[in-house]
Formats: C-alpha cells, structure tokens, sequence
C-alpha cells in the first residue's frame, strides 16, 4: 500500500504543472468563452437595443438586474422600440454569471463578454449602471489597480 501512494506522488512530479501566474501571465481565453461581464449593445447607428422590456430582470434568478423602462421620445429616440431603459442596473454582488438574462433579451441587446476582472473598492462600486455597461470592458490585464492598469 505504501509504495502504491508512493508512486502515485513520484508519477505527478515529472508531470507540466497546469496553474500559471495570474496577473504576470493571461492566458487567452476559448473565443467562444462568455463568462464575464455584462454589455448593453448599440445599433450600427448608435441606438440602443435595450427596449426596456425588463425580461432580463424577470430571468435572473438572483435578482440582480433592475431596469425602469420609459416610453420613447418620438423627436430624440434613444432606442429604436418604442420604449427603453431609463435606468439600467447589474449587481455584481449578486449576479451568479449564469446567462438566463442573455437568454431572456428579445433584442440581444445584453450580452456576456468574456472579461472574468471584476474586483471593486466599495460595494457601491460593484452596482454597474447603463452607462458603465454601454461600454466595452477594458482587456484583460489593464484593469484599474492592477500593476498593467496604473
């Protein structure tokens, strides 16, 4: 039995080690990967997709996700439904990164990126609202605080 355990631990030692150095060494990710956070997207001409729906906070089972729609301006449309999010939150607190709000959106206009970096200073920090989540994360190893992204 003892050298059955023994062989076991010498077989492991000549194997390649599978953990890497975290922020000094980013190991790109599968293309397909989307497991990150969230992003509101854009028509090529600049409306949202959000129509305010609110099926995405409805779908998430941790809710995290508040959104207040409002009917659309005829003049100045800020989507191209007729209504869209007025205010649009994610709790990074609370999300379980399990993509039922991706699978709920009529418009596909929530998707997951596949940036995993989310790390804040304060919880108020973790609350991302539609501005924030509008833009693109930025790549990996340049967030704020980190030795890339100083």
């Amino acid at each position: 039995g003892l050298l059955k355990g023994l062989w076991v631990t010498f077989r492991h030692l000549f194997r390649k080690p599978v953990t890497y150095q975290y922020p000094k060494e980013i190991k790109p990710l599968p293309p397909r990967a989307h497991n990150g956070r969230h992003l509101l997207n854009r028509h090529p001409n600049g409306l949202e997709k959000c129509i305010g729906c609110e099926l995405c906070a409805w779908a998430c089972p941790a809710d995290a996700i508040y959104v207040e729609g409002e009917d659309n301006d005829a003049d100045q449309p800020v989507s191209a439904g007729e209504r869209y999010a007025r205010v649009y939150q994610i709790n990074y607190l609370r999300c379980i990164m399990c993509g039922l709000c991706v699978e709920a959106c009529p418009t596909r206009a929530l998707t997951l990126t596949n940036n995993f970096e989310l790390a804040w200073e304060s919880r108020e920090d973790a609350i991302l609202v539609k501005e924030q989540l509008l833009q693109p994360p930025l790549p990996l190893g340049t967030a704020p605080g980190t030795k890339q992204g100083k």
